[in-house]
């Protein structure tokens, strides 16, 4: 027992090395239950990693670039997407603009733009392929950056997309680190995301690139704590530019700039506040908070400029809206309103649903930005995390790198159930054990009956504390 004692990290590490390597070389995403179990051992070795006070921060550190490692020449198993990624960087190196083409329409064509072009087709699928790419800018760079160093290899591009999403989260670690620091939290809640087997498994193995956008809005936070409010806003838009998702937050910096001193404290009281809105400050700090949503955009709009086209817009519009009209995937409250549809009309309403549902996002962010205290930094990074959840139960598609975010957000907050949900999200894949893919919704009631519980225990916990 002694013996086990003292040697439980090392045999924690082997063995979780051992699941990693499985999981990257030898399964397929159809393999549900050895999926299942591999991500639950994971999960387990994770909490004992974290939890055991004898590991330093720089020993974590080195396991969780050491997990990453072993994915670097495995081809992801569980999504599809990186071959459209490749796709659009080629494009790109060959001089077409990816917003402007369907690979569909080249393969109908027996046209091949770029090398390999008809395995990457077939390796993206037909659904894939039949849409305009709804990847940004800074996004789109990154696809070119694999296609300048591997254009006529996919098993090369997949290396160099890997290096530049563990460089991303060797980032996050970095400022996060930082910011935890300024917020006077624990330091090592940065593994909560560091170390989570999804992100490992996801971001890494599968070659989503959250991380990307992830590294740019932690800094974003880092820089705004420090009052660097310019140099935030061009993080922001860089962020933007990878993925849309930190839009969702514009409106929730309305407190942090109109209800703080000169040095960034909160003004707590209500006579102070009354105060301000009344005095000539509080125009300035409306002047400087313009001023941050103008450079936002402005920078976001100028990183498509070289993309832009008249057919650009109507493009990249038509695929976005794709996901709130067509789609319907591990979502939560939205199959609940798509049985009442049925329920009265007799068919699906997704079309109606889907432009109703960001409406109500909207009007929730509303009410987070005027009506929630938004005053504090941890309190901002609170009101993101509830924000963007609202908006993902409200989703008629929430795959599960989708996660990624709430999931760094809740590492600067009181609030963990994000990390409960990355555990949970394993559900979403038994989707795929089925050919063609079919969802069982009571493993998806199964998961969100997980996540709503342990997300009602925190709050209730957190009134009772009074820091709701």
């Amino acid at each position: 027992m002694s013996f086990f004692k003292k040697n439980s990290t090392i045999l924690v590490l082997i063995l979780s090395i051992i699941c990693y390597f499985f999981f990257a070389y030898f399964l397929e995403r159809t393999q549900f239950y050895i999926v299942s179990f591999l991500w639950i051992a994971l999960f387990i070795g994770f909490y004992l990693l974290l939890k055991n006070k004898n590991s330093s921060f720089n020993t974590l550190i080195i396991v969780a670039i050491l997990f990453r490692c072993i994915f670097i020449f495995a081809t992801p198993n569980l999504s599809q997407d990186f071959y459209r990624f490749i796709w659009d960087g080629r494009m790109l190196l060959n001089g077409f603009n990816p917003y402007l083409s369907l690979p569909e329409s080249f393969m109908q064509l027996n046209l091949q733009p770029i090398a390999e072009a008809s395995t990457l087709y077939d390796g993206m699928g037909k659904l894939n392929g039949s849409h305009y790419t709804n990847y940004p800018p800074l996004n789109q760079l990154c696809f070119f950056i694999a296609a300048l160093f591997a254009s006529k290899s996919i098993f090369g591009s997949i290396i160099v997309l890997r290096v530049l999403i563990i460089g991303a989260d060797i980032g996050i670690l970095y400022f996060g680190k930082k910011l935890l620091e300024r917020l006077n939290l624990p330091i090592r809640n940065i593994f909560w995301y560091l170390l989570n087997p999804f992100i490992i498994i996801e971001m890494t193995g599968n070659l989503h690139f959250e991380p990307v956008m992830l590294f740019f809005l932690v800094w974003a936070l880092y820089k705004l704590h420090q009052q660097q409010c310019v140099f935030a806003a061009i993080l922001i838009a860089c962020s933007v530019s990878v993925k849309l998702i930190p839009l969702l937050f514009l409106p929730l910096f309305f407190q942090w700039f109109i209800y703080k001193d000169n040095k960034g404290i909160a003004i707590k009281s209500y006579e102070g506040q009354k105060k301000l809105l009344l005095s000539k400050s509080s125009l300035l700090k409306l002047v400087k908070l313009s001023l941050f949503y103008i450079i936002i955009l402005t920078i976001t709009t100028l990183l498509f400029l070289p993309f832009y086209t008249p057919e650009l817009i109507g493009n990249y519009s038509s695929s976005v809206s794709l996901w709130f009209r067509d789609f319907e995937f591990n979502a939560s409250f939205y199959y609940i309103f798509r049985e009442i549809g049925y329920l009265f009309s007799g068919y699906n309403e997704i079309s109606f649903i889907g432009r109703t549902t960001p409406i109500l996002t909207v009007l929730f962010l509303l009410y987070l930005t005027f009506f929630r205290r938004n005053k504090t930094f941890i309190q901002l990074i609170t009101a993101m995390l509830f924000g963007l959840c609202f908006y993902y139960f409200t989703a008629t598609t929430v795959h599960p790198w989708y996660l990624a975010t709430p999931l760094i957000l809740c590492v600067f907050t009181n609030y963990k159930f994000p990390v409960i949900w990355s555990l949970v999200i394993i559900l979403a894949y038994q989707a795929y054990a089925n050919n063609p893919w079919e969802e069982n919704l009571w493993f998806v009631f199964i998961e969100y009956l997980i996540v709503f519980s342990f997300f009602i225990y925190e709050i209730l916990n957190q009134l009772k504390m009074k820091k709701f």
